[in-house]
């Protein structure tokens, strides 16, 4: 029996890891409509709001790939003390894309929702 709870509790990891991965975009360009952010930060912002953790070597490659996509944008800005802070900013492609994907997560939760309800 431990060994089929376990295979069962592994199988919900990976699920678990697997819908944290495809939804990660979705997260970041939610969380970047309301506010620019410098990377530490949001991270951290995540981190409050969803209590997901992304790791640094997560964070940044995916903003690349946001800025190559022209959904984000950065700017670096000068600190009174210390070193210059980058800033990620939505883009208005990035907020059109937002919104596109808005539209499909919320048909895509009621079909969930209906299924779960039926069973």
């Amino acid at each position: 029996m431990f060994y089929v709870c376990n295979m069962n509790e592994i199988f919900v990891n990976k699920w678990k890891s697997q819908v944290k991965k495809g939804t990660l975009t979705f997260i970041v360009l939610n969380v970047l409509k309301k506010n620019e952010f410098y990377g530490y930060e949001f991270i951290e912002e995540i981190k409050k709001l969803t209590s997901i953790e992304i790791a640094e070597g997560t964070f940044y490659p995916l903003m690349n790939r946001l800025k190559k996509e022209n959904l984000v944008s950065s700017k670096w800005v000068e600190q009174e003390s210390g070193i210059p802070r980058k800033y990620y900013v939505l883009t208005k492609t990035g907020d059109e894309t937002l919104k596109q994907m808005q539209f499909y997560w919320e048909e895509l939760s009621k079909s969930i929702k209906k299924i779960s309800n039926e069973n």
